[in-house]
């Protein structure tokens, strides 16, 4: 399972760029982002294998870190730098890489009971300085891949904790339900990786659901962009709006879902439309989001009763189910959940 964190469509805006002179390294480290994301196409569209429903989980442990470089090469995993307990390296890329895999364990394992990636303390392992301006971050079923950015446009994916926390959490759907990564299901699988990655920016920083940005990338932008962060999961559709990159083209409800063979059916496109139920959601509890709202979308996530292709309207109604198996069916946090599905047009 490969699953990275710029969509297919912002990079070939960037590598269309290649006749503006002040843009030729970032349209060339686009070009060479977008054909490396393509040569995973077909792995990115099978259904990723799944822990069966009900394994015991083991109690969680310690993280088990290690990071390593690739030293602009493509070679995985690279040479070791860094391991579990060992002092920071001084290299900001190795050191926000080994924090961030330590913050999205903490967060499994304090939120949710959960141990590490798997359930079972799977081992996290990140590559940094992947490749010569590589404009990406991916998980790719067995660990994680930083590039360094281009310098134009984007700068090193390490430096922003959600996108860490997103790409793991892509681990945690493979290990959990298989989400296909294709239509709905796969622009579900995306939204998941957003909803966790926000919350453990959040968990960290101990934010409630009022005072969060609910951005996804934040950071990750030069000063170049006219932009926020990649994707807003309070408002889909406003991050950015660039004369380089475009206007951010996400929808916020079912009005406005988008048709399309390309990205998989939109993967990175219609996750839009769950971001924005979840953060409806969060924001009408109020509190913490990673308790109500995030045990609710974590309960749905590892249940078992997800199948690989699941809709937004299966998705949604599991949801609903769990929200009422754990809050009760004339709970606020039912309530909640409904409201929320049924304001971005999603059928329960």
């Amino acid at each position: 399972m490969y699953c990275s964190i710029i969509p297919p469509y912002l990079l070939r805006r960037l590598a269309a760029q290649h006749h503006e002179p002040r843009l030729l390294v970032a349209a060339r480290a686009a070009k060479e982002a977008l054909q490396h994301v393509k040569s995973f196409q077909a792995s990115r569209a099978q259904p990723a294998p799944a822990a069966p429903p009900g394994v015991r989980q083991l109690q969680p442990g310690p993280p088990q870190r290690t990071i390593f470089d690739a030293k602009t090469s493509e070679n995985l995993p690279g040479v070791l730098v860094r391991k579990e307990g060992e002092p920071a390296t001084g290299d900001p890329a190795a050191d926000e890489g080994y924090d961030g895999l330590g913050h999205t364990h903490r967060l499994y394992a304090e939120a949710f009971g959960r141990n590490s990636i798997d359930g079972n303390g799977l081992a996290l392992d990140a590559t940094v300085h992947f490749g010569q301006r590589y404009d990406n971050a991916f998980w790719d079923g067995r660990q994680m891949v930083f590039g360094d950015g281009d310098g134009q446009v984007f700068t090193r994916f390490t430096a922003s904790l959600s996108v860490i926390g997103h790409e793991l959490a892509h681990g945690v759907t493979q290990f959990s339900a298989g989400l296909a990564y294709r239509n709905q299901a796969g622009a579900l699988n995306e939204s998941l990786s957003d909803v966790f990655g926000a919350l453990v920016e959040q968990y960290v920083k101990q934010q409630d659901a009022a005072e969060a940005s609910w951005l996804i990338g934040e950071g990750l932008f030069t000063d170049e962009v006219q932009g926020t962060a990649l994707r807003s999961m309070k408002a889909p559709g406003t991050a950015y709006d660039d004369d380089v990159l475009g206007k951010d083209p996400q929808p916020d409800s079912m009005d406005s879902y988008v048709h399309t063979s390309s990205d998989n059916g939109g993967v990175h496109l219609n996750s839009g439309i769950p971001n924005r139920a979840f953060y409806l959601v969060a924001a009408a509890l109020g509190g913490k989001a990673w308790e109500a709202p995030g045990r609710i979308w974590y309960d749905t996530l590892t249940g078992g009763s997800l199948p690989t292709a699941a809709t937004f309207s299966v998705f949604a109604k599991a949801t609903a189910a769990s929200a009422k198996e754990l809050y009760g069916a004339d709970s606020a946090e039912h309530d909640a959940v409904r409201k929320a599905w049924e304001t971005v047009k999603v059928r329960l």
